[in-house]
This record gives C-alpha cells, structure tokens and sequence, in this order.
C-alpha cells in the first residue's frame, strides 16, 4: 500500500487478533443518517468525502487520499457547531478518511459541506480481526460476531461500537483486499496477564 495510514504497533497478538495501540490522528468524517444499511451510507460518505479531499473546502486544496475508510455506526447526532450534540439518530453510520499527517486542527482545510467536520481521534487500543474479500455488510456482520467472540472469550473490556476498516480501491479483486474490523479495548490479555504477574510477585514478596 502506498497511501498514507495510521500510525500504530502491535502490542500484542493472540490467535487472528491483534491488538494495536494506534497515535492520535485527524480525520475527515460525516453521519449519514436515518440509513441502516452498511454499503448504502458507505457510498454516500465516501462521495461526501471524496469531495471534501478533491477541493470541496474553503481552501479549494487537494488533500492526499489515505487508507482505510473507516465505517461505524453511531446513536448521536453530530453538530457542527459543537464536538457532539446527544441527540438521538433514527440509525445511522459514521465514514471517516485519516488525514494525512502533515495537517492538525488548525491548518486543516475547512469544509464547504455543514455534514463533513474535522475531528481528533485520540491515541487508543484497538482489537482487530483482518479478512478479504468484499465489503458487504455480511461479511462485516459475520468478522463482528468472530471479534465479539474472540474478545469475550478472553474477557476483554471494549469500549464503543465495533468500526469497520478498508484499505483498497474498488477494483481490487477481492480475494487480494484488505478489509478488517476493529473495536477499542481497555487493556490487551498481555497487559492483564502482566498485571497479574506483579500482583503475585508482591503477594509472595519475590
């Protein structure tokens, strides 16, 4: 891949999951609303988007395209005028694009559409389960179950909604696509297991 995506290192893997602790990055997001179905407000955000980065913001800038598109479903109601207004949603889903690094907060482009805004994601742990093949909402609903699965077998805390991850363009063949499904967790099984080997050394006095 040669665009441009999160930074992040792998903290820890057990079986197909690997939890990353990614670095606070910026991103380009926008709720579509009122729309339960996972590739119908995935084409829509990715236009309103796809917009934004091709000149569709005050400063007519080109922004650089970066990887994944990032999809999850929200309850809230995101204002423009404020971080995040709680207002309840009749459904709907979130689609972001990372920007790249060479922007922050104040020299980000600002955008020309009221439904696109700019936000800090916050530096986080993230438990990931990667597949390819195509982006339907089966797919993403069946690796959703997989992760939630994996995730409380081992009694893992998560935080949020379970996020939806793409890495290539459309005519990628989908047995060759990236795809990957991600939700935030308190801690990785290393960090607990660590955790508790400290516990037990102070308790023995070693």
């Amino acid at each position: 891949m040669s665009l441009e995506q999160p930074d992040y290192t792998v903290a820890y893997k057990d079986g197909d999951v690997e939890y990353r602790q990614y670095d606070s990055y910026l991103v380009a997001e926008t709720v579509i609303e009122n729309v339960e179905h996972y590739n119908d407000a995935g084409n829509e955000g990715f236009r309103r988007l796809f917009r934004y980065i091709t000149g569709g913001n005050r400063n007519q800038s080109k922004i650089a395209m970066t990887a994944p598109v990032q999809q999850d479903p929200v309850s809230e109601k995101i204002a423009m005028t404020t971080p995040v207004q709680q207002t309840n949603a009749a459904g709907g889903w979130r689609v972001a694009f990372m920007l790249p690094k060479k922007y922050s907060m104040e020299t980000a482009p600002a955008p020309t559409d009221p439904r696109v805004r700019i936000r800090e994601v916050p530096g986080r742990m993230m438990a990931v389960l990667r597949y390819s093949g195509r982006w339907t909402e089966s797919n993403f609903t069946k690796r959703k179950a997989a992760l939630r699965a994996a995730l409380s077998e081992s009694d893992i805390e998560t935080v949020g909604e379970m996020q939806s991850a793409v890495y290539n363009p459309p005519y990628t063949p989908p047995f060759l696509r990236r795809n990957e499904v991600m939700i935030e967790v308190m801690e990785s099984p290393q960090a607990r297991t660590s955790l508790a080997a400290e516990y037990l050394a102070l308790g023995t006095g070693s």
